[in-house]
């Protein structure tokens, strides 16, 4: 599994750290509240975030014979070798989804193929006009990259539950699919909120509010996974931790203004 979903930018925050100086006005308890309301590592007690435990003897991934997956990995990362470029061409792209296509295939049960291809079915349409997978004609892609992510993490969850131990290449599958589907609801919550509409092919009926509580949710399960960057943005995309920022900064400004 080498193909990780691209993480949006993390977008600038109000920080007390980012200033040279706190305000005067406030005492050190309110900086230390403001600090922690501000802060991926001091946020509330429901956005903690824990890692689920990573056991190196379990084979690497459920339903998978170990006899067999030297032999299917090897032809996913033959397939996805030439997407490894900065800007891999269309054609590049659309050989690779058949590759990981006819992988699966041959082996159905192989999640690491089911999330390459949603990489890989996502590369074909973004950045390349008409809007991307939010245009007109990228619904239907939009809907075969959810099908796809959903699929993966079906296949690589383990039977105990979401927070069972798992193998080292499990944990990568999982924190990928689960990044890759957070990064989608977050750009269509931006895309909802810029244009008012409400989603896109099988996102379609739900605002922007609704989209962010779901990419929150899903970079919460990439972090229990072990992908660090998830954990930073489950925490700032968090609901919870968004209203009290919000209260706390409506507070400040009244205080600064002598309101």
């Amino acid at each position: 599994m080498e193909i990780l979903p691209p993480i949006p930018s993390q977008q600038q925050h109000t920080s007390l750290a980012s200033l040279s100086s706190p305000p005067q006005t406030l005492s050190q308890n309110d900086a230390h509240v403001l600090s922690a309301l501000f802060s991926a590592d001091a946020a509330p007690a429901s956005t903690t975030i824990t890692t689920v435990p990573i056991d190196r003897a379990l084979p690497p991934l459920p339903h998978i014979p170990t006899s067999t997956f030297a032999e299917l990995q090897k032809a996913e990362l033959a397939a996805i070798a030439p997407l490894s470029v900065p800007n891999p061409t269309r054609g590049d792209v659309e050989v690779a989804v058949g590759q990981l296509t006819e992988l699966i295939e041959r082996e159905e049960r192989f999640a690491a193929a089911w999330a390459d291809r949603a990489m890989a079915r996502r590369l074909a349409v973004e950045g390349r006009g008409e809007g991307g997978l939010w245009g007109e004609s990228g619904s239907g892609v939009l809907d075969a990259v959810f099908a796809d992510l959903r699929k993966a993490i079906e296949l690589a969850t383990p039977a105990g539950g979401g927070k069972a131990a798992v193998s080292p290449f499990q944990a990568k599958v999982l924190a990928a699919a689960h990044a890759h589907r957070a990064d989608l609801y977050l750009r269509a919550a931006k895309a909802a909120g810029e244009t008012g509409e409400v989603g896109k092919g099988c996102l379609q009926g739900l605002g922007k509010e609704r989209l962010e509580e779901m990419a929150s949710r899903e970079f919460e399960r990439a972090a229990w996974f072990g992908d660090v960057v998830a954990r930073e943005m489950a925490v700032r995309t968090n609901p919870y931790a968004k209203m009290c920022g919000a209260i706390v900064r409506k507070a400040l400004r009244e205080e600064m203004g002598g309101g």
